[in-house]
């Protein structure tokens, strides 16, 4: 596999953990608040496909400062819209202008998974948390960047409450 096919590997599992974050979320998830001054998950998702939009300016050239969209559905589909094109560029023999498959991987790519991860805490915080899962046998495949991803292969189902001891 050479680091093209990785990269684009990394945003179908972007795409995964995003979707298990955002799948079965209570109606007032995506305003949910959780301090002052912090991010609400619609905007953390708009914030994840600017970030996104910048790494594809490494292939297409230009700027990508998106406005945030009103419904967190159209969001939602632009997310995934912004990670199909960029597995597209990636896919594509298109040179990468002033940056390197690593520094992509290092900046905005990362940048983006740590996102993923301040999605699911705040479904915790929000009082609708997900289970946890072994993620490395999910069924991640490279070709699937789209909001229909599948459900987990090894949810643990015995996992503890915060309150309690881990089993």
């Amino acid at each position: 596999m050479n680091e093209r096919q990785l990269l684009r590997h990394f945003l179908a599992a972007l795409a995964y953990r995003t979707q298990k974050a955002l799948r079965g979320a209570t109606d007032g998830y995506p305003d949910f608040r959780a301090g002052h001054g912090l991010r609400t998950p619609h905007e953390i998702l708009w914030h994840m496909t600017s970030v996104l939009g910048y790494a594809r300016t490494h292939f297409v050239g230009g700027e990508y400062r998106p406005r945030i969209l009103e419904e967190f559905e159209r969001e939602v589909e632009r997310f995934h819209g912004m990670l199909a094109d960029l597995s597209r560029q990636l896919e594509s023999d298109a040179p990468l202008l002033g940056t390197t498959p690593a520094r992509l991987l290092q900046g905005p790519l990362a940048d983006a998974m740590t996102h993923a991860g301040q999605l699911a805490m705040l479904r915790r915080l929000a009082g609708s948390p997900i289970p946890p899962e072994n993620f490395i046998v999910a069924a991640i495949e490279a070709e699937n960047v789209g909001p229909e991803q599948p459900e987990p292969v090894s949810s643990d189902k015995a996992w503890y409450d915060a309150e309690e001891e881990p089993h």
